[in-house]
């Protein structure tokens, strides 16, 4: 029994020993000691984790880095804090470029892929302690060597603006590579702002003696990378530009040159200018890979082209502003929303005195708003507005096809007109003098309904060419028998049968005359034998040719009936406007009567009866029949032998040997007490020069303005705001921005979101403080982004239009950065940063873009670098040198390990400057 208890006693002996063993004892371990185990915990945690497993428990994605991710824990040693961070890419795979866009600053540096940050959690962050920065990287190399990572670890020191780290990186072998960089900020040698002088100067980190590195070979590594960017716009140089203007104003000879803006030739230029949403581009110019051997081949590589470099990569400067939701740019949609403010207010009043009379105190915040213009601003837009002293401008033409569903007046009628400048003058009071005195136009009052306001224009035009026309005829009777009378708005000669020239009828109405539809100017033809005695009527053609006037021409090959004459196709007043209401109006009637037929000429009486007036005076021989079938050839039925006589022989000829023509008046026409005939019977043959305008511009003015002041302030509102919409967007909508499809969909997309959001206006359904106001407030925001989308649209357009690739690239790149946020109310505190492939058939579009500096730039500015891209420096250029030796040799070294048998990179230094700061970082492999 005591053997047996013994031997239990040695077994539970050993199971206390294994236990020790396992035991880690800290009890007489120094806090450097436990600070290494901790960090060494924390790595064999994340070495443990993978890439995978801390995407899943929160590894932060760095931002403008496409693959880089960040892990961090805190630890504690000798009373201060240190973060640890881990940096690590999701592929580990893939060859390293040196070049990447997306490389973190130390991956740049160095050239690693995957590294350890160890920082102290202080305001600069940095170690400025030598002996503390060493102590805390000995502690990373070794917590790392024993959890047996080939990971590289950072530690920040000096002052934070140097930019300087030291590292160290555990091969697996037994060498290390160490890091170190800097920065000068200031005081550059003249020799290191040379390709000469920094190579001299990563040779020194390895050559054994520096007596003359021009006469040492060295199988040095080089490729380069130099970034550009177009010259901002120098004020200085518009004070230089304006005085050479005055200076060219002085002499006569010489033509004055103006300062252009770069969106002059765009529709909205003659509201706005638009500030140009690229304000540069940066280009940056890498050069392959190459051996240099001697610092002489980098002399010559230093005036060597940016042209002649393997790749060219673009990336546009964008405003900085441009997608933010608020903002202090304008446009079309900063100033809809103030009228849509307007409507709004609208409502608080039953007239327009109510907004400016002293006794409604209620509205005393709208007037204490209210800016008057000067009175030279609304001579100038009174001017524009009746083109006087100017040529009708002519409007662009192709408005949207969803245009024409929002009820609206067009872009080029005088209401449209009136709504844009409200849009941009303010608070304005035009008064008008156009025959009828003073005619009032507030932006609380300003123009009123679409339909009266278009006829107001209609008829203000009318009366314009009508007190011309008084004033020629008065100036050009030289003769005392050419003597015209004017009475009762009736112009008539009563010595002569003089036609007044077509341009003064204002055109005629289009009739139907020959089958091609032209005026055969052809004389009269004479009568010809084989006719029929009973059926012409004996007149004599020199007297009908004194009496015709008014005459257009011969209506082809056309004859009257009752007389062998041809019949003349008659000049005719144009039929008075016809508003959309007007026409509605007279459909609701027809519907009501029932007889549409009857009712149509009834309406149609005084401009039936101006027409058969004409047609009689130029053709004195007509009868009914003649009338209509010169002006409703539908209400002539043709004879069948007829018919087929004229198509056995279409000629002229044949057609006059068949008259009279054959026919009869069609059912509607032939009934007793039609009303066309009665009409006929009634009208005298006058001219259209001689006959009573159809249009009485002063009564239907007076109407019209009437109809104004007594208009409520929101109906007006409504009016103004449905014109102001869609002829903005008609405006925008001719602006020339290539084939960007996406900017056309959007365009699309707008017109119908106004065709929503405005069809409450239309039918008077709109509230103070309803949902129609935020939703007119919407769409405000809404067109604020699509105006400021068709500005880089057309801005890219113009920039790249050699190039069409490139701006459809970087608008839809930018399409899809900026349409997540659009109308969100959120701002993106992303920066848009892509970067574009330029390929060498684009390469002199986008050389030509980096104009030659002006004279100003050049003397601040000493060139202190070469590769110069007419006439411009780099503003960065980055330099990569290394070394490459094979280890197989070498002491330390393993003769079956494939990691000798490769040429290892045992010198690499990463330079990046300007000719005002240098930062250098190097790295160097060894076995110390």
């Amino acid at each position: 029994m005591a053997s047996t208890s013994g031997a239990d006693l040695s077994d539970g002996d050993e199971v206390q020993e294994e236990e020790l063993e396992r035991f880690d004892d800290f009890t007489l371990a120094s806090s450097w000691e436990r600070f290494i185990s901790e960090i060494e915990a924390i790595c064999r945690q994340w070495m443990a984790d993978g890439p995978k497993n801390l995407l899943e428990k929160g590894a932060v994605k760095l931002e403008s880095k496409q693959d880089l991710y960040k892990v961090k824990s805190e630890l504690k040693y000798a009373m201060k804090s240190y973060s640890v961070e881990y940096y690590f890419e999701t592929n580990s795979g893939g060859k390293f470029t040196d070049w990447n866009c997306s490389l973190h600053d130390l991956q740049l540096c160095f050239g690693v892929k995957n590294f350890l940050i160890i920082a102290p959690q202080s305001a600069s962050g940095v170690i400025l302690d030598p002996p503390e920065a060493s102590k805390l990287l000995s502690a990373a190399a070794i917590a790392l060597t024993n959890c047996s990572s080939l990971w590289p670890a950072f530690v920040p020191v000096h002052d934070p603006s140097r930019m300087a780290y030291i590292g160290i990186q555990n091969m697996g072998t037994v060498f290390t590579r160490r890091f170190e960089s800097d920065r000068i900020s200031s005081q550059v040698p003249v020799k290191l702002m040379h390709l000469e002088g920094l190579y001299e100067l990563f040779v020194s980190k390895f050559a054994y003696s520096t007596p003359d590195f021009t006469m040492h070979l060295f199988n040095v590594h080089f490729t380069m990378k130099s970034t550009y960017r177009t010259a901002p716009y120098d004020d200085d140089d518009l004070q230089s530009s304006d005085a050479e203007i005055k200076e060219d104003s002085l002499n006569p000879e010489v033509d004055t040159r103006t300062r252009t803006q770069w969106d002059d030739d765009c529709p909205w230029s003659v509201w706005y200018s638009a500030e140009d949403p690229v304000k540069g581009f940066e280009l940056v110019a890498t050069w392959s890979e190459q051996i240099v051997q001697s610092s002489l081949e980098m002399a010559e590589l230093e005036n060597v082209s940016p042209h002649e470099a393997e790749n060219w990569t673009m990336l546009p400067i964008l405003f900085p502003n441009l997608d933010s939701t608020e903002g202090n740019r304008v446009g079309f949609g900063s100033q809809l929303r103030l009228m849509v403010d307007a409507l709004d207010v609208s409502f608080s009043g039953q007239f327009m005195e109510d907004f400016v009379s002293v006794e409604k105190p209620g509205l005393d915040n709208i007037k204490s708003s209210m800016i008057v213009p000067p009175p030279t601003v609304l001579d100038r837009v009174l001017k524009e507005l009746f083109h006087e002293g100017s040529s009708t401008p002519s409007f662009p033409k192709g408005e949207h096809k969803t245009s024409r569903a929002i009820k609206g007046a067009p872009p080029e009628s005088l209401f449209a007109q009136f709504c844009l400048h409200c849009l941009w003058t303010g608070d304005c009071n035009i008064r008008v003098e156009k025959g009828w005195g003073p005619l009032s136009i507030n932006q609380g009052s300003s123009s009123g309904d679409v339909n009266g306001a278009c006829t107001l224009a209609i008829c203000i035009e009318k009366k314009c060419e009508l007190n011309e026309d008084f004033q020629d005829c008065i100036g050009s009777s030289d003769d005392p028998q050419d003597h015209i009378k004017v009475e009762d708005g009736v112009v008539g000669d009563n010595q002569t049968n003089r036609q007044i020239p077509r341009e003064k009828l204002g055109g005629t109405r289009s009739s139907p005359l020959t089958p091609g539809g032209g005026l055969d100017h052809s004389e009269n033809t004479e009568s010809k034998s084989g006719m029929k005695p009973e059926k012409v009527v004996s007149v004599d053609p020199k007297y009908a040719d004194s009496n015709r006037r008014g005459s257009a021409g011969v209506a082809g090959s056309m004859m009257l009936l009752k007389s062998y004459q041809s019949l003349h196709a008659p000049f005719t007043q144009d039929a008075p406007p016809m508003t959309e209401d007007m026409h509605e109006e007279r459909l609701q009637a027809v519907e009501a009567l029932g007889d549409e037929f009857n009712f149509s000429a009834q309406m149609e009486k005084e401009i039936l009866s101006s027409d058969m007036s004409a047609f009689k005076a130029a053709n004195p021989n007509a009868v009914f029949e003649d009338f209509i079938r010169w002006h409703s050839p539908g209400d002539w039925e043709h004879d069948e032998t007829e018919e087929s006589g004229a198509s056995g022989n279409p000629t002229a000829d044949g057609l006059m040997n068949d008259w009279p023509p054959r026919g009869r008046l069609s059912q509607r026409m032939s009934d007793r007490g039609n009303l066309w005939r009665k009409i006929w019977n009634d009208a005298p043959g006058l001219a259209a020069y001689e006959q009573k305008p159809l249009l009485d511009p002063n009564r239907e003015g007076e109407k019209i303005l009437h109809y104004l002041e007594t208009l409520r302030p929101h109906q007006l509102l409504e009016q103004m705001v449905c014109t102001a919409f869609r002829a903005s967007a008609d405006t925008l909508h001719q602006t020339n921005f290539g084939a960007l499809k996406q900017m056309t969909t959007k365009m699309e997309q707008l017109y119908f979101t106004m065709v929503s959001a405005l069809k409450p206006l239309q039918t008077s359904r709109v509230s103070s403080n309803s949902d129609s106001i935020e939703d007119l407030r919407r769409l405000c925001r809404i067109f604020e982004h699509v105006e400021k989308l068709l500005t880089l649209a057309a801005s890219l357009h113009r920039k790249f239009i050699q190039s069409p690739r490139l701006s459809e690239a970087i608008f839809s790149d930018y399409y899809n950065f900026y349409l997540p946020n659009m109308g969100t109310g959120s701002e993106n505190q992303r920066e848009f940063n892509m970067k574009y492939q330029v390929t060498m058939n684009e390469r002199h579009i986008v050389s030509n873009m980096f104009k030659p500096p002006t004279a100003n730039q050049s003397w601040r500015k000493v060139l202190s670098m070469g590769n110069l891209l007419n006439g411009h420096e780099p503003i960065i250029r980055e330099i990569i040198f290394s070394k490459r030796d094979g280890l197989r040799n070498h002491q330390y070294a393993s003769p079956s390990s494939r990691a000798f048998q490769q040429d290892t990179e045992t010198y690499r230094m990463y330079i990046c400057g300007t000719s005002n700061d240098l930062r250098v970082a190097l790295s160097v492999t060894s076995s110390d």
